[in-house]
């Protein structure tokens, strides 16, 4: 009986191994809710275009509803074939100042819309910034728990470009002053930023009860 362990070929899967038993079944749970997930911003990427009125913001949505289509794509070859696929994953560049203003401005109350006629930019963004957001957090989730080497590279790839997209549109917000950022008063800001010290010399770590 032949007890090495199978290597992977080029293809991702075991030598002898059928191609579609490339993945553990949990794996492929999570495969499905992410291009899911992923769809279901696509498609409201799309239903949000019609209501946005600020050019930038229409630039924003179109950009990354462009990005986002194709990781879909290049995530829907990698699960389908567990090859590499034929498009890798691409880098997201926004293109938003990385100023930050802070402080928070008097503003009117939020509410919820009586009509659509009531939808605006700030809905609008804020909407698209919480898609973001959960699929960041979902990809990372499903990248620990991949089992294709490949699979969960494209996965983790994925991850760095939904943390770019939701700071572009944090920072478009900011800049309008939908998202406001308020700051602790300068004593305790000095104190909880200087809160933490970087270690100092070697750690004396414990002896390995199992040494011999």
């Amino acid at each position: 009986m032949n007890n090495q362990q199978q290597q992977p070929n080029a293809g991702g899967a075991p030598q002898g191994m059928p191609q579609n038993m490339i993945h553990g079944g949990h794996e492929v749970f999570d495969l499905h809710e992410v291009l899911a997930s992923v769809i279901n911003v696509l498609d409201q990427y799309m239903m949000f275009r019609q209501y946005v009125q600020d050019q930038e913001l229409t630039q924003i949505l179109d950009r990354q509803y462009k990005f986002i289509e194709q990781q879909y794509n290049t995530v829907v070859d990698a699960f389908s074939t567990g090859a590499d696929p034929q498009v890798p994953t691409q880098q997201y560049n926004m293109q938003q100042s990385n100023e930050v203003v802070f402080g928070v401005k008097p503003s009117q109350p939020k509410k919820p819309n009586r009509s659509l006629a009531d939808i605006k930019d700030q809905g609008i963004s804020g909407h698209m910034l919480g898609l973001i957001k959960s699929t960041a957090s979902l990809l990372t989730m499903t990248a620990v728990e991949a089992t294709n080497p490949v699979v969960r590279r494209v996965l983790a790839d994925s991850v760095p470009n939904y943390i770019e997209m939701a700071y572009e549109i944090f920072l478009y917000q900011n800049k309008h002053q939908y998202y406001q950022v308020p700051q602790l008063a300068q004593q305790d800001m000095t104190a909880m930023v200087n809160g933490f010290a970087k270690t100092q010399g070697q750690a004396q770590m414990p002896q390995n009860k199992m040494t011999h």
